[in-house]
């Protein structure tokens, strides 16, 4: 009963901002859109380079310790 209460405040108030909000009238230019573009997409690829870095490194290390550990050394 609680939760449902929340919920209807929450609704409530988020369709009161949206009702009141005034348009904002800009103009982005080409310009703009590409930065943006190319910032989205560098971050994205920062991201998934992490982590791959998180997830391949630690694997490429145990690989390498076990692999020292079996083979004789002369």
């Amino acid at each position: 009963m609680k939760a449902e209460r929340i919920r209807l405040v929450q609704s409530s108030l988020i369709v009161t901002l949206l009702a009141l909000s005034h348009p904002a009238y800009a103009y982005l230019g080409p310009g703009g859109v590409v930065s943006g573009i190319g910032s989205l997409l560098a971050l994205i690829a920062a991201v998934v380079v992490a982590a791959v870095g998180f997830v391949w490194f630690p694997i490429k290390r145990l690989l390498k310790r076990r692999k020292s550990t079996t083979t004789p050394t002369r």
